[in-house]
């Protein structure tokens, strides 16, 4: 996952965006979702990045 969640959040902004442009709320829940989603797997890779390094430094 080398975005960690980047795109998610990209394309969740858009789908808000344009739900809100056009009033269709589902549209913007939906968008509010996948941002939620982006977010959650930026915190899972920060913090698998974060067991790693701490793997890499026990093993020294």
């Amino acid at each position: 996952m080398a975005d960690k969640g980047g795109m998610d959040k990209m394309k969740g902004k858009a789908k808000e965006m344009t739900g809100k442009v056009t009033g269709d709320r589902g549209k913007q829940a939906e968008g509010k979702m996948d941002q939620a989603k982006g977010e959650a797997k930026k915190a899972m890779g920060d913090a698998r990045d974060r067991a790693q390094e701490s793997l890499k430094r026990r093993d020294t």
